[in-house]
């Protein structure tokens, strides 16, 4: 059970809070809801209570789990990917709707990576954003610092600039 107030991870969102628990009539039922406010664009989503598990919202990470999160980053014996970008666009999809910071990680890694050997595709490149911008907002929460350090961090980790 979440709190008002409390931070929360919704998949392929991000890090959103709990702005109200409110109770409606849906179907001539009552049904509880939590009103999750987006932090990155202000969006409201209602999801209801008893489907927290099967939409995937989830607790932001612990501090301790951020280094996980980095070394999946740092990670570079992973094998050639070969796929067609569309392919590979679809993979890194499912990835980031499962909500998993772990999967979000993959992604970021794979397609930096990628972007080092080839030219991107725009989904590719808009993708790369989703997934760091994910990142950037659950770790720096994480970590209680700014998303402008975390960004250091991952442009360290990628030997950007």
């Amino acid at each position: 059970m979440f709190k008002i107030g409390d931070l929360t991870v919704y998949p392929a969102h991000g890090v959103g809070r709990i702005e109200a628990i409110e109770t409606r009539e849906i179907s001539g039922q009552e049904q509880d809801f939590y009103i999750i406010k987006i932090l990155e664009n202000d969006m409201i989503i209602m999801i209801p209570v008893n489907n927290v598990e099967s939409v995937g919202l989830r607790d932001i990470i612990d501090e301790e789990e951020v280094g996980r999160v980095y070394e999946i980053m740092k990670k570079r014996d992973i094998p050639a990917d070969n796929q067609t970008w569309n392919r590979r666009y679809r993979d890194y999809m499912e990835k980031i709707k499962t909500g998993s910071v772990y999967e979000v990680a993959e992604v970021l890694r794979d397609l930096y990576l990628l972007k080092g050997d080839k030219e991107l595709s725009f989904g590719e490149r808009k993708m790369l954003d989703t997934a760091q911008s994910l990142l950037l907002k659950e770790l720096s929460i994480a970590k209680k610092t700014d998303e402008s350090t975390i960004m250091l961090d991952i442009k360290a980790i990628f030997n950007l600039e």
